[in-house]
């Protein structure tokens, strides 16, 4: 397996013959592009960038054209984690911190995010090309578990019905993670079908665990994708893909932002330009600067599309 080092990446496997199949991905440029936008703690780093490794991992398997949007409502000083992945392995994520929030560098995730308890844990599956009528499939639990990989094996435990494991890790510099998954006897894992017995399956299948069940942190931040395959599985017959490379990806525009505002409705949006003279947005994700006067407004309301509205602001108005 060749790789190039110069682009993060994310290496596929499949167990030969066994519904068993397992990804690796390694976050570098991506993560260090959507820290660059923020100055978050230490603590609320390192579970962004576990959020993100796992999205990526997710997303990867993604069967339709659009999304996987992860999410962490907090009660605690953090209020909201989200990551986007789309199918291309597009990221982007942001955090939410309460106002005046002190966070300790050793904050665990329930003290960042579940100090009451209501801690919520939502994947939303968002289709690109949406049929008339559909929506999102959203999925919402409790925030149960220590960390973000456990909560995301009971969320596909609970809602998918699918046996996951995963190892995760960030810091500064990367976000890496390692998934394994025990698929339905006789899947089609790209485009091999598995022949094991049901006993041969559930052998693999553990054999499998107790590898990863190995990895040590420290070893998940230090090694990269090439030399964690080779340490964990080099005595298994295991049949690797192609390597994908996630990168950062913002998908705000002028056009969502409007059609945000106008979701908003014109009573509001009216309301705040009274008081603030034009209305000025900063994308979360990324930071770009919007700003809509009131003219652009009454654009926004008058025209049956944002398609009017969504070019930028002239230095002449008639």
């Amino acid at each position: 397996m060749t790789t190039d080092t110069s682009k993060d990446i994310l290496q596929k496997f499949i167990f030969d013959n066994a519904a068993v199949r397992g990804e690796l991905v390694e976050i570098s440029n991506a993560w260090r592009e959507i820290q660059s936008r923020h100055d978050y703690p230490k603590a609320v780093k390192g579970l962004l960038g576990e959020m993100v490794a796992a999205a990526a991992l997710l997303s990867a398997n993604l069967k339709f054209n659009g999304s996987i949007v992860m999410q962490i409502f907090g009660d605690g000083p953090v209020k909201l984690l989200v990551v986007e992945c789309d199918a291309e392995l597009h990221l982007r994520a942001t955090a939410k911190l309460s106002p005046g929030a002190t966070v300790p560098d050793d904050a665990s995730m329930a003290q960042l995010l579940n100090v009451g308890g209501q801690g919520r844990f939502v994947i939303t599956l968002d289709p690109k090309d949406k049929v008339p009528g559909q929506q999102p499939y959203q999925g919402v639990v409790p925030l149960v578990g220590e960390d973000v990989a456990t909560v995301i094996e009971n969320y596909m435990l609970r809602s998918e019905q699918m046996d996951t494991k995963l190892w995760l890790a960030a810091d500064d510099n990367v976000a890496r993670g390692l998934l394994l998954q025990k698929l339905p006897r006789n899947s089609n894992i790209e485009g091999q079908v598995a022949q094991a017995t049901e006993e041969e399956d559930i052998e693999t299948w553990n054999r499998a665990l107790a590898l990863g069940g190995t990895l040590q942190q420290k070893e998940l931040l230090e090694a990269d994708v090439a030399t964690l395959l080779k340490r964990l599985f080099w005595e298994e017959t295991i049949r690797v893909f192609d390597p994908l490379h996630p990168e950062f990806h913002c998908t705000c525009s002028r056009e969502k932002v409007g059609n945000m505002l106008k979701m908003l409705g014109r009573e509001e949006v009216d309301s705040a330009l009274h008081d603030l003279g034009q209305l000025a947005i900063n994308c979360d994700f990324c930071g770009k600067h919007y700003e809509f006067d009131a003219v652009d407004c009454a654009q926004l309301f008058a025209a049956d599309t944002t398609a009017d509205a969504i070019a930028p602001a002239s230095d002449v108005k008639h």
